[in-house]
């Protein structure tokens, strides 16, 4: 069954008409629209930074904050979306500033829960560029909670991932954390 004989099962299973005019067209844009929302899965990150990691000299704290990001939650396949911050220590290698943004990318366009998401991003950049540290730090706000059970709009979900300097000295920690809530 295609993904456009699904949707208009599901208009029919809902007692809807999915040849009355508003909704006649409705099975070609929702599978248009899950292919663009779960692009995620045509890419990886690696190909996303290719050559984009460069061998400098720097050692101080990276930092690229309010990134937004859009998902679906895999339980229910409404939206979540929020920030997510990221920061690293080089260790001898950086990446191309437009690279994080895109490996959040990535990793948010697929079906996912917010706390895997989180630690993805964060493995990924400490296996791509080997720093002395790595934090991720997400804010989510899920429709699934919004929309539908408990309907909390205004509750939002925090997720971290800390790695290496970050998960070891305090004050690392408390810098990037700082730095992210300005």
């Amino acid at each position: 069954m295609s993904m456009e004989d699904a949707v208009k099962k599901i208009i029919e299973e809902i007692g809807e008409d999915p040849d009355r005019e508003g909704l006649a067209k409705t099975p070609y844009r929702v599978n248009k629209m899950y292919k663009e929302l779960t692009a995620g899965y045509n890419q990886t990150p690696e190909e996303v930074i290719n050559d984009a990691v460069f061998n400098i000299k720097y050692d101080e704290m990276v930092v690229v904050r309010d990134i937004e990001y859009y998902s679906l939650c895999e339980h229910h396949m409404l939206p979540f979306f929020g920030k997510c911050n990221i920061a690293y220590i080089p260790n001898g290698k950086i990446v191309g500033l437009s690279k994080l943004p895109r490996i959040v990318e990535v990793f948010s366009r697929r079906l996912q829960v917010q706390e895997r998401m989180t630690v993805q991003i964060a493995d990924f950049i400490n296996n791509s560029l080997e720093p002395l540290g790595v934090a991720v730090v997400v804010r989510g706000y899920h429709l699934c909670m919004a929309m539908r059970g408990v309907k909390k709009a205004e509750a939002s979900m925090m997720t971290s991932s800390m790695l290496g300097t970050f998960r070891r000295d305090e004050r690392t920690r408390a810098e990037f954390l700082s730095l992210i809530n300005q």
